[in-house]
């Protein structure tokens, strides 16, 4: 949740510390902070709010000299985002500083202990017991820096990302997680630590990736040393290069990352079939499924789980293989997953969906699905991710770096991804007639263009959103593949621009919703000329006898749903299944220019996390 940067090496700390924390402000802006060490002391400024009003401060403060340094950009677990609760966090004596992303579980125990013993505290965070734990260790049993969080760190229980200096060892960084990423960019002769690569890749295109358990004794002048918490025990680091560049992660223009990222969408998911998807020849390639299937031919269940906007890219996908490959699946929030203690088979498979690879819930999902026996294949967008490294098998979805917290690229590459599995694996049992396939493919090819036509309306889209800015609610409504379309549309609106929008299958608008439609209710109705037409007419007949405002996607040169509709977007036909991607443009664009019109921050809503690594 929580972005972590931290530098040592020749150069001046303070501008790559604050840098790296704007490139993480995604990931939480509550409040941010940093820790430098000027060569004779530490010196900190932290501030509730934005990195720019840490970079205020820290300025006028004089806190921005030092060749070695930590910084941090809160998404608030523990204490209210405030200046105190802020990170850094020190220990009582002033020799130790801390950055954490992460939850410590067992904090209040640990603090009554520490409390006992002496120590105050004057945050309500966990991060402050952490750090305190840490230095109660070193004193006690005499030990060096590293050798004490490697003790304290057994003794805690959570998640974390962390990030420990000394003001004895003024060379020495130390880095470790569990279920939190980390990354480590080596440099000539300097080294960098982060949540992930964005913060130093004009740098360095050499990477660590910390896995699980691990932690990494970073010293100036020397090979990093990488060791296992719990035992010590030396682990040889893995150097990979990385696949990202600087362009990828500035805004290009755009007045927002979001809008950047919804233009993006006919490249990326062109990227993410290209290879993959041989069209004109009938065939889909895609190692990850190759290599493993039987596994899913054999498949009595698939089960996927995932969270949020990735739920929905899970609900089409269970739309798809039932239709094509007719194998069972079931659709899991991965947060409820291993709580009610669900039936798993050996002969289940897992299909984990993750923008970012490290959602906590969904991590958790696969260790209890691997524990009994079912296979796994994650659908990720980062390279080396927790889950990509978790699951048996899996296929990335390359839609680049995701800034704005709201998911766009990622769901229709997500998507993309998953049609493939469903139509290879419906080819491959012989439950798709060949007419059939091939149709699919050819429209899967033709998506980017159609996307980048949707993608015309968006003029239309602002003068519609003009009218219904200021609506206190919102009804999203679809049937069959297109009711997931509604749910992800609802959960765009009201992330972004904080209207309350619910998505509902058109059939059940009866069956409560219908109560809540009057003259101030705009209903929005995804209406393709599909299966299904002639009933959401009706339901858009019944919408308008109620005075309900109508907003309807429609497919191109519709009459019927235009003469009923207050307002019709118009969108390029497709297969009845790869609609669900054409239709969620004009969605994400209504409610970007709803929330720009309202005068939210639409890149980081209030209250969001880009990656929610803890549960």
């Amino acid at each position: 949740m929580c972005g972590i940067v931290g530098y040592i090496g020749p150069r001046e700390a303070y501008p790559i510390i604050i840098k790296g924390l704007k490139r993480l402000e995604y990931r939480g802006y509550d409040s941010a902070g940093l820790a430098l060490y000027d060569g004779e002391k530490f010196t900190s400024s932290k501030t509730k709010g934005k990195v720019s009003d840490l970079e205020s401060k820290a300025e006028i403060e004089n806190t921005t000299k030092g060749s070695m340094g930590i910084g941090h950009t809160r998404w608030a677990t523990h204490g209210v985002p405030n200046d105190v609760n802020s990170h850094p966090h020190f220990s009582n004596s002033g020799e130790l500083v801390i950055i954490h992303n992460g939850i410590i579980e067992n904090y209040e125990p640990l603090k009554q202990e520490l409390i006992n013993r002496g120590y105050t505290f004057k945050s309500d965070t966990d991060t402050e017991v952490l750090v305190n734990l840490i230095e109660d260790i070193q004193k006690n049993k005499g030990l060096k820096i590293g050798k004490a969080v490697q003790v304290a760190l057994n003794q805690v229980v959570g998640a974390y990302a962390i990030c420990v200096m000394d003001i004895k060892r003024p060379n020495e960084i130390i880095a470790a997680r569990l279920g939190s990423p980390l990354a480590i960019g080596i440099g000539e002769g300097e080294y960098f630590v982060a949540s992930d690569a964005s913060p130093f890749i004009e740098y360095t295109n050499n990477a660590i990736y910390l896995e699980d358990e691990e932690m990494a004794i970073i010293r100036l002048h020397k090979p990093i040393k990488i060791r296992k918490i719990k035992n010590g025990l030396e682990v040889s680091p893995y150097i990979q290069e990385l696949q990202l560049n600087l362009e990828q992660i500035e805004k290009g223009g755009y007045d927002h990352f979001m809008l950047k990222e919804i233009y993006e969408q006919p490249e990326v998911i062109r990227d993410t079939f290209r290879g993959r998807l041989l069209a004109d020849k009938g065939i889909i390639k895609m190692a990850g499924i190759e290599d493993n299937l039987e596994k899913f031919l054999n498949a009595k269940r698939i089960i996927i789980a995932a969270c949020g906007t990735s739920w929905h890219a899970g609900l089409v996908a269970e739309y798809m293989i039932e239709e094509f490959a007719r194998i069972p699946v079931e659709v899991e929030y991965a947060s409820e997953f291993r709580y009610r203690n669900p039936i798993i088979n050996e002969d289940d498979v897992l299909i984990a969906i993750s923008q970012s690879g490290e959602t906590a819930d969904t991590l958790a999902a696969i260790k209890l699905a691997k524990e009994k026996g079912a296979f796994v294949f994650g659908v990720c967008n980062v390279v080396g991710s927790s889950i990509a490294r978790e699951t048996h098998a899996g296929a990335y979805t390359h839609a680049g770096p995701e800034i704005g917290v709201a998911s766009t690229k990622a769901f229709t590459t997500q998507i993309t991804v998953l049609a493939l599995i469903a139509l290879r694996l419906a080819k491959a049992k012989g439950t798709i007639s060949q007419s059939d396939y091939l149709r699919n493919l050819l429209e899967l090819e033709l998506i980017p263009e159609k996307v980048a036509e949707a993608l015309t309306q968006n003029d239309h889209i602002l003068e519609i959103s003009k009218v219904y800015k200021d609506s206190p609610n919102c009804l999203f409504l679809g049937r069959g593949f297109n009711f997931p379309v509604a749910l992800e549309g609802a959960l765009k609106l009201k992330e972004i621009s904080y209207i309350h929008a619910e998505g509902y299958p058109a059939a059940e608008m009866k069956h409560g919703p219908i109560a809540l439609i009057d003259e101030n209710m705009p209903v929005i109705v995804i209406a393709p000329q599909q299966n299904h037409y002639d009933k959401v007419v009706s339901n858009i007949q019944e919408i308008k006898a109620r005075s309900g405002k109508i907003i309807a996607l429609v497919s191109k040169g519709d009459v019927q749903v235009r003469n009923l509709a207050d307002h019709v977007i118009e969108m390029p036909s497709s297969t009845e299944a790869l609609t669900s991607i054409i239709a969620t443009i004009p969605l994400q664009l209504l409610s970007y220019h709803v929330a720009v019109l309202r005068g939210a921050n639409v890149d980081q809503p209030r209250n969001l996390a880009k990656s929610v690594t803890v549960e």
